[in-house]
């Protein structure tokens, strides 16, 4: 670890980073308002499901990310680590990530399965033209 900073250093950079998180915040939001068509009505790319879609959604991760790394590199002391523990905390967490994804594709999965079963529910059955029985039928129990 490096040198140790002063009390007063220290205050400077948590409020640094303080201002930098809300002002990212701050612009997210401002921006979903914006995309999303609450801020002027007539444009709406985030609804959209093209580019516009895209290109929010890359926005907002992205500045999401940025402050995940932010938080746990200055807040939680790790800029300052040696890279093997650095690598113990990080690499768990994209077995975390990848557990998310496998998650919602399970889910997605049992919905459209339920899906399925509530069509099948839902479906009429007509009976046929025809009313001769179905099946095995006795020899000289049918009279039709």
């Amino acid at each position: 670890m490096a040198g140790h900073s002063s009390y007063e250093e220290q205050k400077q950079l948590v409020f640094r980073g303080l201002k930098i998180l809300g002002i990212i915040t701050i612009v997210e939001v401002a921006f979903a308002l914006f995309a999303k068509g609450h801020v002027v009505p007539s444009i709406t790319f985030g609804k959209d499901g093209g580019f516009g879609q895209g290109i929010y959604m890359l926005a907002m991760v992205g500045a999401s990310l940025y402050k995940a790394y932010f938080i746990v590199f200055f807040f939680m002391h790790m800029a300052h680590e040696v890279r093997g523990l650095v690598l113990s905390v990080l690499l768990p967490t994209t077995l975390l990530i990848w557990a998310i994804i496998a998650f919602f594709q399970e889910g997605s999965a049992w919905g459209a399965s339920r899906e399925h079963i509530q069509e099948k529910n839902r479906e009429v059955v007509q009976p046929g033209s025809q009313s001769k029985p179905q099946g095995y039928i006795l020899p000289g129990t049918y009279q039709g």
